[in-house]
Parts: C-alpha cells; structure tokens; sequence
C-alpha cells in the first residue's frame, strides 16, 4: 500500500494571535510494503502527521493517497479511512475497556458492520500474530494482564481491523527492555508475514537503524532527511545532534575509534556491523 504525501500544511488556531504551523508543506512518497521510521525531537511535527494519517486531523493545505485514494478529503467518513490505515498511539492499553479480551479485539470490527462468523475470525487471527492463545486469554479481563501483554491486547485490537497500514506512535514507551524488544519483535513479524506497510515513531536511533528500511527525519514541521538509515546517518552525525537528536551509538563507538586512529567504516549502524568491523580491524594491526 503506497503513500503520497503532497504539499501537507497544518497551522493550529489559524487566523489566531497565537497560530503555530506544525507541518509545513512536507511531501514524501512511502513505497508498498516499506517498513518506515519516523523520527523527530519534541514538536518536530510527526505526531501531527501521524495524525492527519488517521483522518483524526485534517490539513489546511495538500493531500494524502493512499493508493491513490485521498483520506485527507473533507467529507470522507472515518470508517473509510480506518478501513485503510490502523494506528497505535502512545500507552494504547489505556483505551482498553471492555470485560474480556476478545470483547476487546473485536469491537474495532464490530464497528464496520461485520458479521459475526467474520468479527470471530478476525479476533482470532490477531491473537494468534500478537502470540496470544486464542482459548487461554480470550475470557480474561485485560486489566489483569502485564504491561507487555496488554500492549499486545491492544495491537490486536488495531490488526483486527486488518489495515493496509499499520502506523505505531511509540508503541515501546513505558516498557522495560525485555518488553520492548517482545513488542519491536512482534511489528518485525508482522510485517515480514503480511506485508503491510509499516510506519513506526520511536525515540531509539538504534531499533530505528535496526528496524526500518527507511527513515523520514521530521524537523520544525519539514522533513529534514529521508533515506535508508544507513544514507541518514553517514555524515549527517553533526546535523541530527544540532535539531535534538541521537545517532547509533554503534555509529558514536565507530567515530571515537575513527578519531583514534582506526579504520573503521563511517556508515555503520548496527552491532552486528560494529563487531565486523573492529575484529576486521584488530586482525590487520597483527
């Protein structure tokens, strides 16, 4: 499922004292299938974006395709583009209410008029890709579950709508490390298994280099950068500290050893690449 995004302006409180311009003519084009990082210091404007995404915003200016159909359209009913485009906020277990898990899963379908043998299905096929046994969890109240589970009841609830979008607004914060890398692991396989688009905002340069196969760098309500994350960070350390963000810390490890003396290579962003590199370089020096 393709993104255009064209010429998108949002001004909050427009023709106010005060009005702010959050995004400001940002265009960028998402490929069918890419797994997308969406990175950005506080007020960068990426959480507006993600969400003019969902219809939750409409812009003051420009458009958004997806595959060609414009969800940023005045009129257009929600459903419509829910249909379309499923987003996790941040902390999403806090919208968890109902008694029972699958209660739970199944109220986004149950919205779009489904029948009940389908809205069955779908709950099912959820639980099963966020790994969670259909008939061991689906009477259990969400509320008794851990942080990490619940995180997981609630990506369920979204999947279940099957979008061919699937956008994740930090889905990771407030996690430990185990739970953050149970729920990074989970999106991985979700998107390999089903291909869908995947567009995923979080704070951690190095699940973003570990993770994406793209990076849109937001700045200012622009976009500062767009790239492979390997083409984003390589000589654009300086730039990313100076708007607020980190790089890899494998990179920051690579250019204190380059400063060192060491020829170690200037794009690397993973520790698996950091490692090469070093052992490379140690068995040279022999």
């Amino acid at each position: 499922m393709s993104i255009t995004v064209k010429n998108l302006t949002y001004i909050y409180d427009q023709g106010m004292p005060f009005e702010s311009r959050a995004l400001d003519d940002v265009s960028f084009e998402i490929k069918d299938g890419d797994f997308v990082g969406l990175i950005g210091h506080t007020g960068s404007g990426k959480s507006t974006l993600i969400q003019h995404m969902n219809g939750l915003l409409k812009p003051s200016s420009g458009q958004i395709l997806i595959n060609g159909f414009d969800i940023t359209e005045k009129n257009l009913n929600l459903t419509e583009i829910r249909k379309r485009v499923g987003v996790v906020f941040q902390y999403p277990e806090y919208q968890l209410f109902e008694e029972t898990i699958e209660k739970d899963i199944a109220f986004g379908p149950s919205n779009l008029g489904l029948d009940e043998e389908e809205i069955s299905r779908r709950v099912k096929e959820s639980m099963k890709s966020v790994g969670l046994d259909y008939e061991t969890y689906k009477d259990k109240s969400p509320f008794e579950l851990s942080g990490g589970q619940k995180r997981r009841v609630a990506i369920a609830g979204v999947i279940a709508m099957e979008p061919e979008v699937l956008i994740l607004d930090e889905p990771t914060a407030g996690l430990d490390p185990g739970g953050r890398e149970e729920i990074f692991s989970l999106i991985k396989d979700l998107h390999d298994r089903k291909n869908i688009t995947v567009i995923l905002s979080s704070h951690s340069m190095d699940d973003m280099a570990r993770l994406s196969k793209t990076l849109i760098v937001m700045n200012r309500g622009k976009v500062e950068f767009m790239g492979s994350p390997r083409e984003v960070f390589k000589g654009n350390t300086k730039r990313l500290k100076e708007i607020g963000l980190d790089v890899p810390q494998v990179l920051e490890l690579a250019i204190k050893l380059r400063e060192k003396g060491f020829d170690i290579r200037e794009d690397i962003i993973t520790s698996e690449e950091a490692r090469d590199e070093i052992i490379r370089v140690m068995r040279g020096r022999k």
